[in-house]
């Protein structure tokens, strides 16, 4: 039989907490979902693309758990836009080099922005809501401002609990830390 060694179940451990809270997180998007776009969901991916070292997984499980809670809130037209703008979270979480205020605050807004941009984009691209030009996509993009207002809120409030919440209980729990293993 197989010995898995301490550092391997070190990691076994972190991982399996990432994706419990990530997970919990998705639920509680169905929470919030009365709410416009104020949501955990680009936080958690965000943080999984961060905390995740397995770029794989760090971009199955958020999706994943965004789809399970979709599953109850309801899909719609635009949701290949939504998940392509938190799929390009994620990304941007795995190329944070360094997790400090500075970085998860700039991140963190880079990411709402990216929402906005594509989720907005696409009212506008499947058409009936705004004219077929430029003056429409402006008109588009002004209109989701209060739905931005929400996004921004959301998303600092949410990275802000889970980095900062994370980053301590990896300071006060060495198997919650991760170990590389060559």
């Amino acid at each position: 039989m197989a010995k898995i060694s301490p550092m391997k179940s070190v990691n076994k451990v972190r991982l399996i907490v990432l994706t419990a809270i990530v997970f919990c997180l998705a639920f509680l998007n169905i929470y919030f979902s009365e709410i416009p776009n104020f949501s955990p969901i680009a936080a958690t991916a965000l943080f999984a693309g961060a905390f995740m070292k397995n770029r794989k997984l760090a971009f199955i499980i958020p999706i994943t758990a965004i789809i399970v809670s979709d599953i109850f809130i309801g899909f719609h037209s635009m949701i290949w836009a939504v998940y392509l703008s938190f799929f390009l979270v994620v990304f941007l979480g795995t190329n944070m080099k360094k997790l400090n205020f500075g970085n998860v605050l700039g991140f963190s807004i880079l990411g709402s922005f990216l929402f906005f941009l594509l989720t907005n984009f696409a009212v506008w691209f499947q058409g009936g809501f705004y004219p077929n030009s430029l003056t429409g996509l402006m008109e588009c993009y002004y209109m989701g401002i209060p739905f931005f207002k929400n996004t921004l809120v959301g998303d600092l409030c949410f990275n802000a609990i889970l980095f900062s919440s994370f980053s301590f209980a990896e300071s006060k729990i060495p198997s919650l830390k991760f170990v590389s293993i060559n």
